[in-house]
C-alpha cells in the first residue's frame, strides 16, 4: 500500500469530491480516480459512495481514515528524526507582531519537545506584511492573521479571537460595556502604510476607509492612540499599555489566528509545525495551556 495513494485517499475523505481533491493536489481528476480504484483494489473493500453530488465514505472508508492518518504522522515522524540525525533540520518561522508573547512561548515549548534536534530561526513581521514574507520564501510557516491574499498558499485557521476598539482611556466611549463600528464614525483611526494588504487593511478598518496616523507595528498603534486620541481595532484579552482600554466591538467578526505555508510543500517539519500549533490552540481553549 503506497503511501503516495493514501494521501490522496485523505484528501478525497476531507473533501468528498473528487474534483475539489484533484484541485488541493495540484493533479488533474483521471489519474486521482485510478489511483483510489487501485487503492479500493490492494484493500479489497469500496471505500467511497459515488454520486453525481460527490461520494460519501463507506464504513471500511471510514476505519481506512482513521488508520491512514496515524500512517502518515507516523512517516512524517519517521523523516524528521532522520533530517534531524542527518543534522539538517532548519525551520524558519514567520510571526506577526511580538513573537515573544505567552501564546508563541508555549508552542516553542511544545515544539521543542517533539523535536528537540530542529532549529528554528524566527522572523518577526510588521503588521504591513500579514504574510510575514511567506510567499517571498522568506519563512517556511507562518503564525499570522487573517484576512490576506492567499493565493499560492495553504492556510489553516487556529482559532477565532473577538476584537475590540482600542481607545485611551479618558475617551468618553471608553466607559461603554460594547460599541459597534457606528459608535466609532468620524474618527480618526491608525491606518497601514499604502501597499498593504486590502483584505487586511480593510478587516482592522472596520471594511470603511480611514485616515490617521500611519503604523506598521502594535507599539505604534498603541502610542497613536494615546498620544493623538486615535482609534483602532485590538485583541480582547491582551492588556493594553498603560493610559489605554479595550471595549469589545459588538459587531466585528473574530480575528481569525492562522498557520500558513506555501501550497504544495512536502516539508514534514512544516506539517508537524502546523499540527503541534493547532493542538496547542485546542490546549489553550480548553484552559490547558
Amino acid at each position: 500500500m503506497e503511501l503516495r495513494r493514501l494521501r490522496y485517499f485523505v484528501v478525497v475523505a476531507e473533501e468528498l469530491h473528487f474534483g475539489r481533491a484533484a484541485v488541493r493536489l495540484h493533479m488533474s481528476q483521471p489519474p486521482l480516480s485510478r489511483a483510489i480504484r487501485q487503492l479500493e483494489t490492494e484493500t479489497g473493500a469500496v471505500l467511497f459512495e459515488r454520486s453525481p453530488a460527490g461520494v460519501t465514505l463507506t464504513a471500511a472508508g471510514a476505519v481506512l481514515l482513521e488508520e491512514a492518518r496515524a500512517l502518515l504522522e507516523r512517516a512524517e515522524l519517521v523523516r524528521v528524526r532522520v533530517a534531524a540525525a542527518a543534522g539538517t533540520s532548519l525551520l524558519r518561522v514567520g510571526v506577526l507582531g511580538d513573537s515573544a508573547g505567552p501564546e508563541v512561548s508555549r508552542l516553542a515549548e511544545a515544539f521543542r519537545r517533539r523535536h528537540p534536534h530542529v532549529e528554528v530561526r524566527v522572523r518577526e513581521a510588521g503588521l504591513a506584511d500579514p504574510a510575514c514574507g511567506l510567499p517571498a520564501g522568506r519563512v517556511d510557516v507562518a503564525l499570522t492573521r487573517g484576512p490576506f491574499e492567499e493565493m499560492g498558499l495553504t492556510v489553516r485557521e487556529l482559532r477565532g479571537d473577538p476584537v475590540g476598539a482600542l481607545l485611551r482611556a479618558d475617551d468618553p466611549l471608553a466607559r461603554r460595556a460594547s460599541l459597534s463600528l457606528a459608535d466609532l464614525a468620524g474618527r480618526r483611526w491608525f491606518v497601514f502604510p499604502r501597499g498593504t494588504d486590502p483584505a487586511w487593511q480593510a478587516y482592522w478598518s472596520g471594511g470603511v476607509p480611514r485616515q490617521g496616523p500611519v503604523v506598521r507595528a502594535v507599539v505604534e498603534c498603541q502610542q497613536a492612540v494615546l498620544w493623538n486620541g486615535t482609534v483602532g481595532m485590538t485583541l480582547l484579552g491582551h492588556e493594553p499599555a498603560r493610559g489605554l482600554t479595550v471595549v469589545p466591538l459588538s459587531d466585528m467578526p473574530p480575528s481569525r489566528a492562522v498557520a500558513a505555508w506555501r501550497q504544495g510543500d512536502p516539508s514534514p517539519l512544516v506539517r508537524s509545525f502546523v499540527k503541534i500549533a493547532a493542538g496547542a490552540c485546542r490546549e489553550q481553549e480548553d484552559g490547558g495551556l
